[in-house]
C-alpha cells in the first residue's frame, strides 16, 4: 500500500513545458531557472470502469469457485480434445508410412508370399501382385490425404 501511495504522488506531480537554448521543446517536473515554462494540465483521474450490463455486483466466494471449476473443466476438455487430435494425427501418419512402404515392397519386384487358410505359404503371381498393388495405392490415397 505504501508503494502505491509513493508512486501516486509522482503521477500527480505538476508537469511543465519549455523551450531550451537549442530551440528544443522539453518537458519535466521542474523547469530550469530563467526559462519561460508553461504549466500543463495533469492527466484526468482514472475512474472505475463502467459496470457491464446485467452485472449483479461483486461475486460471492461460491460464485467465484463455481466459475473457477467451470474454467478448469473447459480447459481439461480442451486438453483432452487436443490430445485426441494429436493421437489421431500420429495414427494417420503411421498408417500412411505403412501404406507407402507396402507399395514400395510390391513395386520392388521381389517375390511376395502369403499364407492360405490351411497355413501353407504360396507366392503371388503377376495378376495377384497387380491386385495387391492397386489395393496398396488405394490405401496410400486414403491414409495420406
Amino acid at each position: 500500500m505504501a508503494i502505491a501511495l509513493a508512486f501516486s504522488g509522482a503521477a500527480l506531480a505538476q508537469q511543465y513545458k519549455w523551450v531550451d537554448q537549442n530551440g528544443r521543446v522539453r518537458y519535466g517536473d521542474v523547469p530550469p531557472p530563467g526559462v519561460n515554462a508553461t504549466r500543463l494540465r495533469p492527466p484526468p483521474a482514472a475512474s472505475a470502469p463502467p459496470a457491464a450490463p446485467g452485472a449483479k455486483g461483486p461475486l460471492s466466494a461460491a460464485d467465484k469457485e463455481a466459475e473457477f471449476r467451470k474454467r478448469q473443466q473447459e480447459a481439461q476438455k480442451a486438453r483432452e480434445k487436443q490430445e485426441l487430435a494429436a493421437q489421431e494425427a500420429e495414427a494417420k501418419r503411421e498408417n500412411c508410412a505403412h501404406a507407402q512402404q507396402n507399395v514400395r515392397t510390391i513395386e520392388s519386384g521381389q517375390r511376395i508370399s502369403r499364407t492360405d487358410g490351411k497355413g501353407e505359404r504360396y507366392y503371388l503371381d503377376d495378376a495377384q501382385r497387380a491386385q495387391e498393388l492397386a489395393k496398396a495405392r488405394q490405401a496410400v490415397q486414403q491414409s495420406c490425404n
